[in-house]
């Protein structure tokens, strides 16, 4: 009897260790095949993820070929004759063999800045005959907390793109030589900090020289471009290099370019067009242009305080109060969320309309959009179209970081307090202060510091880290919304009162695709007719919805010449145009408008456009329809457009809308016939 119970016992301990066997196993099969099999999970996962938007539709939707469709999607007929056209007009040499020496450059700034200064050095490398090493980004490699896997240039863009698209232009190496590594880490070539839109004759004179000398110098760009917008004649070669490299060689990382594809392919899913809405609303573009009284809570005391630090460091000669009513009387200040919202509505998108709202964070967070989402049901961003673990993944394999923010050592008061607590008399007591709560500071989140310190708190290494992850969540707003059927933004100008993330993704779309609709309103007109209806602004009246009608039309053209003027003498990639376009008229067109110039003419004289495309271009098939004209036929009379409002809801009556889709298209054949 005894015998057998030990044998049993014996036999329990061997089936244990089996099982103890068996579990260690299984743990190290699963830590293998999350370690080798990466790729294969992220197929698979994709596959079965569920995203958070559910897109809402009316039961009906306009033909394409109506009028509606036309007006509100189609292309603007004056700007079809607009072909990107980026390659040298004439004689040019492959870069010399031998060049002068070598550009090291460290790019500071956002992302619009860090675009803007590639394209930039670039084109001072080849006028100094140098070679450009790779530009460090600084935004990433100065930070703590971003992946080992990329380095620096590599974390945004496609190196080997790059290198290879510019073969010949410019010679362009990784890394520099051994021996002069060694020199720049010992702080022994010389260092310039480009002022802002330098002139190339500043390159000549200064920089030159020493390059020669030394055969290295190190150019660190702060301001988001160093070199002028507008070049002499004589130099619009550097310009259609700019074009090339802006438009052909900044390719995104694969990974972080393959996510925006994804998310442009769910955007297209339902089968309708979409618009890409930039709001432009940033603490410093805000404080910059004295806006701050647009918000009524702790973000307007945060706006002066960045204000004041931009007083401080000579960014802003102004006033540190200003009057933010004037300022936005002047159209100095974005146009917000809700006031975009009852443009597109006013003239004519439903409120089906899908919405991607891009450009990274708004200031004053997502209670900002609540107006937008009001009044259209479809708005969505990059989170709402990818999951977190898609997001995650672009980052690369990151360290984990501790988020709790250190705690605040307690004051002198407290600790006094808490002493004469425990040095008090007999039981009962008082009980002790509670502790402080630690305060958690970042950038995005919450403020108490305010209230606290006129000083901001340094950020922390979490916070160091988003502000990378940035750069990657905007590198998918920028694909997304160049692509967009139709763009507007609300702001067009940065901190430093220079163009911004927007007016880079307008010239863009100039560049590619010229008659796509791109939005430009004059952000005065907008406010004036705005304030016309404060009071009752969900009901307007019929006369009002003309007047937005027809400004909103007129922003199509009068905003690009008006922009051509203004906003390239900033930015030379904000608006491509004539250097990196050409004219490809349609053989109709111009011999009906033999003895009188077109519209179209016009514009192109207006934008200064000359340039003939190359005869290889002929060849493509060209749009040609009298319906490029009609679309752009007045259209603010449609008796449909006074109920516009009153249209947003969920359930909607589907007679109604049939009657009111008649109504339209009724409308929009009469403008056609008095059009013509």
């Amino acid at each position: 009897m005894k015998e057998g119970k030990a044998f049993l016992k014996s036999k329990m301990k061997w089936v244990g260790l089996v099982g103890l066997v068996l579990s260690v196993f299984s743990l190290f099969v699963h830590f293998l095949l999350a370690r080798f099999t990466e790729d294969g999970f992220s197929e698979y996962q994709s596959s079965i993820t569920i995203f958070s938007w559910r897109p809402v539709f009316e039961a009906t939707d306009p033909s394409r070929t109506s009028p509606l469709y036309r007006r509100l999607w189609g292309p603007v007929g004056q700007l079809e004759s607009l072909h990107p056209h980026a390659n040298p007009k004439g004689y040019y040499a492959d870069p010399s063999a031998q060049s002068n020496g070598y550009i090291f450059v460290r790019i500071q700034g956002g992302f619009h800045e860090i675009r803007s200064s590639i394209c930039d050095v670039v084109a001072v490398s080849r006028f100094l005959n140098a070679t450009l090493v790779v530009p460090e980004i600084q935004q990433t490699t100065s930070k703590k907390g971003i992946s080992s896997q990329f380095k620096s240039f590599a974390y945004l863009y496609n190196e080997e793109t790059f290198m290879a698209a510019l073969a010949k232009d410019v010679n362009i190496v990784k890394t520099l030589p051994k021996s002069l590594k060694s020199a720049r880490r010992n702080k022994e070539i010389p260092v310039f900090r480009v002022p802002y839109a330098a002139s190339l004759y500043y390159y000549l004179h200064n920089v030159l020289p020493i390059l020669i000398k030394h055969s290295v110098v190190e150019l660190v760009v702060s301001d988001g471009g160093c070199l002028q917008a507008i070049l002499p004649p004589d130099l619009e070669e550097y310009q259609s290099l700019r074009c090339r490299v802006a438009f052909h060689a900044l390719r995104f990382r694969q990974d972080v370019q393959d996510l925006a594809t994804n998310i442009l392919h769910r955007l297209r899913a339902p089968g309708r067009p979409f618009i890409a809405f930039d709001p432009g609303m940033t603490r410093d573009a805000l404080a910059y242009h004295g806006c701050s009284e647009l918000f009524q809570d702790v973000h307007a005391e945060l706006i002066q305080h960045r204000r004041a630090w931009m007083r401080k460091r000579g960014i802003i000669k102004g006033k540190h109060s200003v009057n933010s009513a004037k300022q936005r009387l002047k159209g100095s200040c974005p146009l917000t969320p809700e006031e975009v919202g009852i443009l597109l509505r006013a003239y004519g998108y439903s409120w089906d309309t899908i919405i991607y709202v891009s450009g990274g964070e708004v200031f004053g967070g997502q209670r900002t959009l609540i107006p937008l989402h009001g009044l259209f049901e479809n708005v969505v961003d990059r989170t709402s179209l990818s999951t977190s673990w898609e997001l995650s993944r672009i980052y690369g394999r990151e360290a984990n970081l501790d988020e709790s923010y250190p705690r605040a050592p307690p004051s002198a008061q407290v600790e006094t307090k808490l002493d004469a607590w425990k040095n008090s008399g007999p039981r009962p007591r008082p009980l002790p202060p509670p502790p402080a709560r630690p305060k958690t500071y970042n950038i995005e989140g919450w403020w108490g510091w305010v209230a606290e310190s006129d000083n901001e708190p340094e950020s922390t290494v979490v916070e160091l880290r988003t502000n990378a992850h940035k750069l990657l969540w905007e590198a998918i707003d920028y694909t997304v919304a160049v692509e967009a059927d139709v763009f507007i933004p609300g702001f067009d100008s940065d901190g430093k009162g220079h163009p911004n993330f927007a007016s880079l993704v307008m010239g863009h779309r100039l560049y590619q695709s010229a008659a796509s609709k791109t939005y430009r309103p004059d952000r005065k007109e907008v406010v004036r007719l705005l304030d016309q209806i404060h009071g009752h602004i969900y009901h307007a009246n019929h006369s009002w919805l003309t007047s937005i009608r027809r400004h909103m039309r007129s922003s199509l053209i009068d905003g690009l010449i008006e922009a051509s003027n203004k906003s390239k003498s900033s930015s030379f990639l904000s608006h491509p145009v004539p250097e990196c376009s050409c004219l490809r008229p349609n053989p109709s067109e111009t011999l009906s408008n033999a003895s009188t110039p077109s519209v179209h003419l016009q514009v192109h004289a207006a934008l200064g456009v000359v340039h003939r495309c190359p005869a290889w271009m002929d060849g493509e098939k060209n749009l040609s329809s009298n319906e490029k004209d009609n679309e752009e036929d007045i259209d603010e009379n449609d008796p449909s457009s006074s109920r516009l409002f009153l249209q947003h809801t969920r359930s909607h009556d589907a007679g109604g809308e049939d009657i009111n889709l008649k109504e339209e298209s009724q409308f929009e054949d009469q403008e056609e016939d008095g059009g013509d």
